[in-house]
């Protein structure tokens, strides 16, 4: 059997190459490796690469260290796990390698590391031939055998979301249409897209306390990272249109954004990095106990219709399609 590339997304194309090989610890945030009688070690990989995933004349140096790290340390606490190291390599063409590019890059990228206490380990550093390429690695610890994964959810739990939605499709709809940082009074929103801030406080707490029954990081898109969820677990799921926070409350912004950009952006557009996750109801106000100092909603809750994802508002219910960011 060969692999077709024709029309394949990347999700398609990986749940292609997971069945063909039978890679069955492929399908989470995370790798999930035994590191001692007591821990395990979860490692993540990104890759980020220019004019895919930034563009020079959006952005600053220090942005791109900084995101580059971020969006692996989200995947590190949508595990549950606390980060301890990372690995980094990022490939340069030459123009670029003249400049202050590099250094201010790793500046950003240790800004974000020195937070968390995660040390770099390793990398490496090479040319390449018109555009920048950065290869990020970072792994985690938690307690042996206790890794959230996609596949623990159960009919009845609890779906909650961190933070709130919308503010990194936002702040790239704004990218696109010329608005700039340094000069821009949308900053939070741009922040949003271009430094966002992985949820690793709360995903190491759900993890030590034992509270989430699956859990992954919105980089997808609301509705596309619920699908995961949904179909690794073999369950459905309803969630509440009047209970999803968005971002800054983005129908203040409908000078900017029309009403089905805003629905987009809450619903199918990615980056934000916030972590959902299911809960067993005899757990909520545990999770409420913990989270106290935290920002995080009660979205819905996890039903038996597998791979079904039903959107619930007082006018009617919608059964939604898991699209979202997609790299092809």
């Amino acid at each position: 059997m060969s692999i077709n590339f024709v029309e394949k997304t990347e999700f398609e194309f990986i749940e292609q190459i997971r069945s063909r090989y039978a890679l069955q610890k492929i399908g989470d945030d995370c790798a999930v490796l035994p590191k001692d009688s007591k821990t395990d070690l979860v490692i993540s990989t990104d890759l980020l690469v220019e004019d895919i995933d930034f563009k020079l004349e959006w952005t600053t140096p220090e942005f791109i260290g900084h995101k580059s790290l971020a969006v692996s340390l989200s995947d590190v606490a949508a595990m549950g796990a606390k980060p301890v190291w990372a690995m980094l390599s990022i490939g340069v063409p030459e123009e670029i390698w003249k400049t202050d590019f590099v250094e201010r890059f790793y500046d950003g990228w240790f800004a974000l590391a020195n937070k968390f206490n995660v040390e770099l380990i390793g990398g490496d550093v090479s040319k390449t031939p018109d555009e920048i390429v950065i290869d990020s690695i970072a792994a985690g610890e938690t307690k042996r055998g206790k890794a959230i994964l996609r596949s623990g959810a159960k009919v009845g739990d609890l779906i909650f979301l961190t933070g709130e939605l919308g503010g990194a499709a936002a702040g790239l709809r704004l990218l696109e249409k010329g608005e700039r940082y340094e000069k821009s009074k949308y900053k939070n929103l741009l922040r949003r897209q271009l430094k966002p801030n992985p949820q690793t406080e709360i995903g190491q707490i759900l993890g030590a306390k034992n509270l989430a029954t699956s859990m992954i990081d919105l980089s997808d898109g609301l509705i596309a990272d619920l699908n995961h969820i949904c179909r690794e677990s073999k369950v459905g799921a309803k969630i509440f249109d009047d209970k999803i926070p968005d971002q800054f409350d983005l129908e203040k912004f409908h000078s900017v954004f029309n009403s089905s950009e805003i629905i987009n952006f809450l619903l199918y557009s990615g980056e934000d990095f916030e972590l959902l996750f299911t809960v067993n109801p005899k757990k909520k106000s545990q999770v409420e106990k913990e989270l106290k100092n935290c920002k995080f909603s009660h979205v819905g809750e996890v039903t038996s219709s597998v791979e079904i994802i039903e959107l619930i508002s007082k006018e009617k219910s919608e059964i939604l399609q898991p699209k979202g960011f997609r790299h092809f």
